[in-house]
C-alpha cells in the first residue's frame, strides 16, 4: 500500500455502528462463551491475585464462522503457553457489540483483550485513558505499518492489526453469464447493468442499511470517485475543502438516482444487518450485486457454502469526468487487538493480543476468510486474498470510515444524513449543508 486517507483521529464511544467491521448472521452464536459467564469486576480482581490459582483474562470480539474459530485457535495456542491462564472469550453480533462494550468500558468493567477498528472509534477511549499504551512491547516490524498506525496516536501503539478489509462490489457471476453481463467499469456502465438486472425481475443491489454504514461505503466512494481523496481530507482538516463542496452534493445526487431507478430492495432503510436478511437476497439469487467490505467472504463460508463458487467481486465503478484514481479502495483494519488499561493481567494479556495477531494467526486467517491481512510475512493462498491483495498494493489511496474518523457528533451526523439521501427525505444539498454547519461547530 502506498498511501492512505488523512490519519483516523477521533470518534465517539457511542458510535453504534461502524463502518468496516464483520457482521455475523443470525445464527445463534451472540453472546456465546467458552466458559461460563464473566465475572464482575471485584472478582476478577480476586482471580488476579489468588496464588495459585488460574489468572482469568476476558476477551471479546464480534466475528462467527471461520474467522471466529481462527481465534479460538489462537486462544488454544496461548493456553498451551500459558497453562495458568483461563480465557473467557464472548463473541456479540456487530452493532450490539459497539453497545455493549461502550457500557462496559463507561462501567469500568471492560473485558482484557478486545476487538476494534482501531481509528477515531479506538481513540475515543484512549483519550479517556481507557486503553493501555503497549508501546515498545510489540514488535512493530512485525506488521504492515500503514494498517499498524490506523491504531497509534501521538507516537504510541494502542493496538495490532490483523485483517485489512476492503469493500468491492461483490456479485453472482451466474447471474452476469446468464444475462450476459460484464463487470462494469464506468459508471453509465453500471446504470445499464443495473436496467438489465431490473428488465428480468432480478434485484440489482440488495442493502440492510438499518444501521446505516452499509449506505455509507456508497457515499464514500462516490465522493472519492467524484473529488478524489483530497475532498474528505480538505473538509476534515479544515484547509479549503468543506462538507458542502459540490462534490459531496453530487455523490448524493448518484445516491438517489440510483434509489429512483429501483436499484435496491424493498424497505432497505429497515432493514439490520446483523439480521442476514439481506445477504440472504444474494444468496437466494433474488438479488445480484452487494456492496460490501470482504466480511462478505466470511459471511458466505458460514451460512451459505454453497454459493461460493458463484461469488466474485468487482472494484466500485468511476464516474464522468471524476478526479478519483479508480486505483483507490475504500478499506477497514479489522480486526485490532486492544487491551484494556484496566485489565488486572497486562502482560499476559499483550501477550494474548500477539498470539492473535501472530504470523500463524495471520496465515490462517487469511486462507480460511479470503482476507488480506496487517501482519508481514503472509503469503496468500486464498485466490480472494491474492487478488484483495493486490488491489491494496496497487491502490494509490484508502479511504477509512468516516464514522470512524469523525469526531462524535458530525459522526452521527453522517450516518444520518447519508440515511436520509437514501430515504429520499432530504436533499443532498440539504444534507451537505447540516454536515458543513456541524463541521464548522466542531472541526478546529
Amino acid at each position: 500500500m502506498k498511501k492512505t486517507a488523512a490519519s483516523l483521529t477521533v470518534s465517539s464511544m457511542l458510535l453504534l455502528a461502524a463502518c468496516g467491521g464483520t457482521s455475523p448472521a443470525a445464527s445463534g452464536t451472540a453472546g456465546k462463551q467458552d466458559t461460563p459467564a464473566a465475572k464482575p469486576a471485584d472478582t476478577k480482581a480476586a482471580d488476579a491475585g489468588k496464588p495459585g490459582e488460574k489468572k482469568t483474562l476476558e476477551f471479546w470480539y464480534i466475528d462467527p464462522g471461520d474467522k471466529e474459530k481462527v481465534y479460538l485457535e489462537a486462544v488454544e495456542r496461548f493456553k498451551k503457553k500459558h497453562p495458568d491462564v483461563e480465557v473467557k472469550t464472548l463473541q456479540t453480533p456487530n452493532d450490539t457489540y459497539k453497545q455493549k462494550f461502550a457500557v462496559a468500558m463507561s462501567g469500568g468493567n471492560p473485558p482484557d483483550v478486545f476487538h476494534s477498528w482501531g481509528g477515531g472509534w479506538l481513540k475515543e477511549f484512549v483519550n479517556q485513558g481507557n486503553v493501555l499504551d503497549v508501546t515498545g512491547k510489540i514488535n512493530t516490524d512485525s506488521y504492515v505499518k500503514t494498517v499498524l498506525d490506523n491504531a497509534t496516536f501521538n507516537g504510541k501503539n494502542y493496538g495490532v492489526p490483523l485483517g485489512l478489509s476492503l469493500t468491492m462490489v461483490w456479485y453472482n457471476k451466474d447471474i452476469f453469464d446468464k444475462y450476459s453481463l460484464k463487470p462494469p467499469a464506468t459508471w453509465d456502465e453500471f446504470l445499464k447493468v443495473i436496467d438489465t438486472l431490473k428488465q428480468n425481475k432480478v434485484i440489482p443491489l440488495t442493502l440492510a442499511n438499518q444501521p446505516k454504514w452499509p449506505g455509507a461505503y456508497y457515499f464514500m466512494y462516490l465522493a472519492d470517485r467524484v473529488a478524489g481523496p483530497e475532498l474528505f481530507k480538505g473538509a476534515l482538516g479544515r484547509t479549503g475543502k468543506t462538507f458542502d463542496d459540490p462534490g459531496y452534493v453530487q455523490a448524493g445526487k448518484y445516491i438517489q438516482d440510483l434509489v429512483k431507478r429501483d436499484a435496491f430492495n424493498k424497505g432497505f432503510n429497515g432493514i439490520p444487518w446483523d439480521a442476514g436478511q439481506g445477504r440472504q437476497l444474494l444468496y437466494t439469487e433474488q438479488a445480484a450485486m452487494l456492496v460490501m467490505s470482504n466480511s462478505i467472504v466470511n459471511n458466505v463460508r458460514s451460512e451459505a457454502p454453497t454459493f461460493e463458487k458463484k461469488l466474485d467481486f468487482f472494484p466500485f465503478p468511476t464516474v464522468p469526468d471524476g478526479k478519483g484514481d479508480p486505483s483507490d479502495v475504500g478499506g477497514s483494519s479489522a480486526p485490532v487487538w486492544s487491551v484494556s488499561a484496566k485489565s488486572k493481567n497486562p502482560d499476559l494479556a499483550i501477550e494474548l493480543i500477539k498470539e492473535l495477531s501472530s504470523q500463524e494467526t495471520a496465515q490462517s486467517y487469511s486462507d480460511r476468510t479470503g482476507s488480506p491481512v496487517g501482519v508481514k510475512g503472509v503469503i496468500y493462498k486464498d485466490e480472494f486474498a491474492k487478488r484483495l491483495g493486490v488491489f491494496a498494493e496497487k491502490a494509490k489511496d484508502i479511504h477509512w470510515p468516516y464514522d470512524q474518523t469523525l469526531p462524535p457528533d458530525l459522526a452521527e451526523l453522517h450516518k444520518d444524513t447519508t440515511q436520509a439521501l437514501f430515504g429520499l427525505s432530504m436533499t443532498p444539498e440539504e444534507a451537505a449543508k447540516k454536515m458543513e454547519e456541524k463541521a464548522k461547530q466542531i472541526l478546529k
